[in-house]
């Protein structure tokens, strides 16, 4: 059976933009140094630092940091190019598809609790005496999107291929 981009469906395309989405996630600031709350002159100092010391993407940061947007890439991609074989279909491949969407959602919020850790003990009682404050940055909100949208999709797809499979199959 070949490939044909008419028979992917709307649920497989929904899996694969979000796969896509949470690529480009990993290019946003993922996570951010403020300094708010800090003295003017330890405001001044982190000013004058360069951008990437204050700014990190997935890609510095940590393993759950960049290796969430990847699973969900290779699912989406998994989704569309397998999803037209009806075998590969009732044998699992939606469950496989929520499974791997529940597993990036769990890296991620470890991610989210941990996300202190990019920095060691001593650079965190530093950052904490001076006032600097380590915050998610847009990046894992639009991957967190990107996740419950692929888990969504998934459970939809997961819906269909149950009728699919129910259905009666005519040979030609």
């Amino acid at each position: 059976m070949a490939f044909s981009v008419k028979r992917v469906t709307w649920r497989e395309w929904l899996g694969l933009g979000a796969g896509l989405l949470a690529l480009v996630a990993v290019f946003l600031p993922w996570t951010v140094l403020t300094a708010d709350t800090a003295t003017a002159d330890v405001r001044d100092a982190f000013n004058s630092l360069p951008h990437d010391d204050v700014v990190r993407s997935a890609w510095h940061s940590d393993f759950f940091s960049w290796f969430p947007p990847l699973v969900l890439v290779v699912v989406g991609l998994a989704v569309v190019f397998f999803g037209q074989v009806r075998k590969v279909r009732v044998s699992g491949l939606p469950h496989l598809w929520l499974v791997a969407g529940l597993a990036a959602l769990l890296l991620m919020v470890i991610g989210w609790t941990t996300l202190d850790w990019v920095f060691d003990s001593d650079q965190r009682a530093f950052l904490e005496t001076a006032g600097v404050m380590i915050n998610p940055g847009v990046g894992r909100y639009v991957a967190l999107l990107a996740v419950l949208v692929s888990i969504a999709a998934s459970i939809l797809d997961i819906r269909a291929a149950r009728a699919e499979s129910r259905a009666p199959r005519y040979r030609r």
